[in-house]
């Protein structure tokens, strides 16, 4: 399950909490955080060095190496354009 990003979130809960449990403290509720990794693409600023295969394919095409009808599977290494 998705992390939910509204900011108005936490102060949702708390009224809400406040509003079935008047006792209850709302500093008591803690979120867990997300961990790097598993963050959004947005964040990740390092260059990939493994290419899909529609990107290979693109690369090859622009080499002269594949041609229309050639097949997909079993190409060969590519690396990525600099």
């Amino acid at each position: 399950m998705g992390a939910i990003r509204n900011p108005n979130f936490s102060l949702f809960i708390s009224v809400f909490a406040r509003m079935l449990m008047p006792h209850f403290n709302s500093s008591h509720i803690h979120f867990m955080s997300q961990h790097r990794s598993l963050k959004g693409q947005s964040t990740i600023a390092a260059k990939r060095n493994v290419l899909k295969r529609f990107e290979r394919v693109e690369v090859l095409k622009s080499r002269g190496q594949f041609k229309v009808g050639d097949k997909v599977i079993g190409l060969r290494k590519t690396k990525p354009n600099e």
